[in-house]
């Protein structure tokens, strides 16, 4: 199983009957699934599938999904004559017709076209708008529609992987060089240490050469840096595990990264090296750009 990416796009259009429609299937990143439907609500209890459906198919990412619907029909199927408005208007026109004789008066006689034109003579045909079969058809194209949607994500996750293997190799190879950078600090430490202990006792009358060593072996227990370089060692197999298991393992990989992250911080402030202070500084990094791939796995 692969790893999915939460940024992805898909679209389809279709038609059935007197009906067209198309589709807009897009996500980004978020922390939870927050799932956005436009979608007619005339079309009886398709939005309560559609989210059914992307419920199964993603674990996170703030999804949209819209739908839009446009009638094919004929247009002069549409229209047809109220008879009775249209002999209310012909009658009415006779009585105008009437009275303006009766008063010398010339009308001109009405044209169809503008009897027609009478506000109610024509008037939109009912049409029967059961939407089942239109909610059937939809449903079916909708599954196509979130297979394309989940196949672009675990395409976009896959090249994510490759990133952060990558990404991995570097904190590996940082961490061994950390290693070699310690144990060379260790030698200029012993030799501090010696130094120092010397130093002390030859300006501190009665001072016990034991508690003075006591204390100077602490210092170097606070400073050695070996958990911390053991504990990024398995935050690396752990994280590389996750991507070889994939499906849904953003929030382990995102908790991951938190603890590369304070790891390399802990091992910057007991340093006391500028060598490996460098490599320190040079982790962060790379964990920090794992960290933003990482935002976007789902």
């Amino acid at each position: 199983m692969t790893i999915r990416s939460m940024t992805a796009f898909a679209s389809a259009q279709g038609s059935t009957g007197q009906h067209s429609w198309s589709w807009e299937l897009r996500s980004v990143n978020a922390k939870g699934l927050d799932i956005r439907l436009r979608v007619p609500d005339w079309l009886e209890g398709l939005e309560n599938h559609i989210r059914s459906v992307l419920s199964k198919a993603l674990a996170r990412g703030n999804v949209s999904l819209t739908l839009r619907i446009t009638r094919t029909e004929d247009s002069a199927a549409q229209v047809q004559i109220n008879t009775a408005v249209l002999q209310s208007v012909i009658k009415a026109l006779g009585e105008a017709q009437s009275i303006a004789e009766q008063n010398r008066v010339g009308i001109r006689p009405a044209s169809a076209a503008e009897v027609l034109g009478f506000k109610g003579v024509l008037e939109q045909a009912a049409i029967d708008d059961d939407p089942a079969p239109l909610v059937k058809a939809l449903s079916k194209e909708l599954e196509t529609l979130v297979a394309e949607f989940v196949q672009m994500r675990e395409a976009e996750g896959a090249a994510l992987a490759v990133i952060l293997n990558g990404q991995l190799e570097q904190v590996a190879s940082l961490t061994a060089q950390a290693g070699a950078r310690a144990d060379e600090r260790k030698v200029k430490m012993a030799e501090t240490f010696k130094a120092n202990l010397a130093r002390v006792l030859d300006n501190a009358d009665g001072a016990d050469p034991d508690r003075v060593a006591q204390e100077l072996a602490l210092i170097a227990v606070k400073a050695d840096v070996t958990e911390e370089l053991d504990r990024l060692g398995a935050h690396v197999g752990a994280a590389r595990d996750l991507l070889i298991k994939g499906g849904a393992v953003g929030r382990k990989l995102d908790f991951l990264m938190q603890e590369f992250n304070r790891e390399a911080n802990t091992l910057c402030s007991k340093a006391q090296h500028s060598a490996l202070t460098a490599v320190g500084l040079e982790l962060k990094t790379v964990i920090d750009q794992m960290r933003e791939q990482v935002q976007n796995i789902e």
